[in-house]
């Protein structure tokens, strides 16, 4: 038996539930898990359900099911489990996000491929080359950033990466970057969105002497720190805390939220819903 997961985002309309189990049935299906939700606002029908079938091979699988739900025009993705993400992680100086990512991954936590890691920086190179994974550095610079997004784009193509991860990634991506890489980059922000924007959040947020200190994950787009949400999580802090044990604190938060972004993703758990998400739990 093979396990699939399939995500269906359409119009909500009569006969959605019975299109797809008409599907299942035809590939002679058996429904593991299934979630569903229904937006009054957008009038949008989101469906994630995970489906074990013998029927081979997995083209024929999504084929019938697609034939099944056709009239509903639907948005459809039928992924079999093993067939991984594949997640290209790009970052810069920091290494929190990323070694987290990597701890992860090495322990089957994180059921994802990582062809390479791409860094503006060649100081975490070694620490990625302990991996076995594919240490990539593309400077950037002011006269060479649009050369740089091109290798970038090229890198996702050759190694069909289906993610890119901005793993504390110090550079603010192009319009036409962003564009490209739509409902497929995901961002870790170093404050609970929407907060203090700039270079030192939680310096800011020290000197306002805020009690919760965040993270946000996002996709990204060309409206900076404004893509569609995926995770958020706090902390709470003191008066009597430095802003040392701010910044402590907020890299905890950062690498837990990204993992959990990032996780979501590779188990086809968000579904884009305009500038919102759909994430299942």
């Amino acid at each position: 038996m093979e396990r699939y997961v399939l995500t269906l985002r359409c119009d909500d309309q009569p006969g959605i539930i019975r299109s797809v189990t008409e599907g299942v049935s035809a590939i002679g299906g058996n429904i593991v898990e299934s979630a569903q939700f229904s937006d009054l606002e957008t009038s949008q029908f989101c469906l994630r359900m995970t489906i074990d079938t013998s029927l081979e091979p997995g083209e024929t699988v999504r084929d019938t099911i697609a034939t099944r739900v056709a009239p509903l025009d639907p948005m459809i993705s039928v992924r079999p489990v093993s067939k991984r993400r594949r997640v290209l992680i790009m970052v810069s100086k920091f290494d929190h996000c990323l070694n987290d990512l990597l701890y992860r991954w090495r322990t089957g936590e994180l059921l994802v491929d990582i062809p390479a890691v791409v860094s503006n920086h060649e100081e975490l190179r070694l620490e990625v080359e302990a991996h076995g994974i594919p240490f990539i550095h593309v400077p950037v610079t002011r006269d060479t950033k649009v050369e740089a997004e091109a290798s970038i784009l090229r890198l996702v193509a050759d190694l069909d990466v289906d993610l890119v991860v901005l793993a504390r990634y110090m550079q603010i991506l192009s319009d036409d970057l962003c564009r490209a890489l739509a409902g497929r980059c995901i961002n870790i922000h170093h404050s609970f969105l929407p907060g203090f924007k700039g270079a030192k959040p939680y310096h800011q947020a020290h000197e306002r002497g805020v009690k919760l200190i965040g993270a946000t994950a996002h996709f990204v787009t060309a409206d900076l720190d404004e893509g569609p949400i995926i995770e958020q999580d706090v902390v709470r802090v003191g008066h009597q805390e430095p802003v040392e044990e701010f910044v402590r604190r907020g890299r905890d938060v950062e690498r837990v939220v990204l993992s959990r972004a990032v996780r979501n993703f590779s188990e086809d758990r968000i579904l884009l819903l305009g500038q919102r998400t759909v994430v299942f739990a």
